[in-house]
């Protein structure tokens, strides 16, 4: 088995939030990769505002709306992943909100959410979100389970 580096995943907020159990989610961010079999180079999470986000949008992807999540992967090759993704905290917590759920539950969703984008899945078609959902909840067990550690 290998062995992981928990500094190879990164977190940053661009305004006042502070995320909460960063070990246990840099944990959670590590199992995925593994289970996944993705060799993870670095992962940059960068939580911002709506309005940051809706600009990254517009700006990278011409899409003009609101997002919970963008994920930009830099990676020179498949072999090793390098990337960044955007949270917005906004979005997240009107999605907890309209949901009836934790806002960190829901913030640890998109968490796994993205980090299982970098690893292939993808959420377009019903197929594919139906196995994105089957996944993100197998995670947050996982997740539960640190949380009580």
């Amino acid at each position: 088995m290998k062995l992981f580096d928990l500094k190879k995943i990164h977190f940053f907020a661009t305004g006042s939030f502070r995320l909460p159990q960063k070990k246990e989610k840099r944990k959670l961010v590590e199992r995925i990769f593994t289970t996944e079999n993705k060799d993870l180079n670095q992962l940059s999470f960068i939580f911002c505002s709506d309005e940051e986000l809706l600009d990254l949008n517009r700006k990278h992807l011409d899409h003009d709306f609101y997002t919970d999540i963008l994920t930009f992967d830099l990676s020179e090759n498949e072999d090793s992943i390098i990337s960044e993704i955007y949270i917005s905290t906004d979005r997240v917590s009107e999605n907890a909100k309209q949901l009836k759920i934790p806002f960190l539950l829901e913030l640890t969703r998109v968490i796994i959410h993205g980090a299982l984008h970098l690893c292939g899945y993808r959420d377009k078609m019903k197929s594919e979100i139906f196995i994105m959902r089957q996944k993100e909840d197998h995670y947050l067990r996982f997740y539960e389970k640190l949380d009580k550690i």
